[in-house]
């Protein structure tokens, strides 16, 4: 019997990669897992976000995984329209807000939850792409990670943060990777003192920690996960 049995999952963002083996994960420590990507519901949208924790019912642990670049590349500021701005901080921040304003009433109710949030490690410093709205919603998402933390700990619900080095998960990362040429992903890996690329079992494996009684008595917190790339 795993140490999630019984308790119910929302993973977002589970086309692929990441979202994929953070579903994975924690079905394999018990819990019973529901996966949702834009084929499943509008997470930006208010109403099909209520409609949807009301056909679910009762979550406990939460993972706002959802987001990227909602296929922009980087370009300089003054070419970025309002939509392209837009899109990018609904996919990666609103749609957080949205999941997690949905799922909180059941927690405060159980008097415990979980919630992960998945930001980058551009949040932490600058986006590789140099898309702006990228690294402005991603650290948003570690802002919001720390607020709903204060907020929500004496309910019994951690709130947690992720953020992940780069890890070639999905058609976006793979085509960035393969822009770099030999020599970028040479540098991009010497940059990185454990001398690999992360997997995303990597980033699933900190989420069932965070989601685990290993770390009851942690939240607001916000773990690099990225080979040591980033020490601070």
């Amino acid at each position: 019997m795993g140490e999630l049995t019984g308790k119910v999952a929302l993973v977002t963002g589970t086309a692929h990669g990441i979202g994929t083996a953070i579903a994975d994960g924690l079905e394999e420590d018990g819990a019973t897992v529901h996966r949702v990507d834009r084929d499943t519901a509008d997470l930006t949208d208010p109403p099909q976000v209520a409609k949807l924790f009301a056909r679910l019912g009762r979550v406990d642990v939460l993972v706002n995984n959802a987001g990227g670049v909602v296929g922009q590349v980087g370009k300089p500021l003054d070419q970025v329209t309002d939509q392209d701005w837009r899109a990018i901080v609904d996919a990666n921040l609103t749609s957080a807000f949205l999941c997690t304003r949905a799922a909180i009433p059941a927690m405060k109710s159980a008097g415990a939850g979980w919630i992960v949030n998945i930001s980058s490690g551009a949040g932490r410093s600058v986006s590789l792409t140099g898309i702006q709205a990228y690294a402005s919603a991603k650290a948003a998402q570690i802002g919001f990670t720390r607020q709903m933390a204060h907020e929500l700990g004496p309910f019994g619900i951690t709130v947690n943060c992720i953020a992940p080095g780069f890890v070639r998960s999905n058609p976006t990362t793979e085509k960035q990777w393969e822009s770099y040429g030999q020599e970028g992903q040479r540098r991009l890996i010497e940059g990185i003192p454990l001398r690999r690329l992360g997997r995303a079992e990597d980033i699933a494996n900190g989420v069932r920690f965070f989601v685990s009684s290993r770390a009851s008595w942690i939240t607001g917190q916000v773990l690099s996960i990225d080979g040591g790339r980033s020490l601070f």
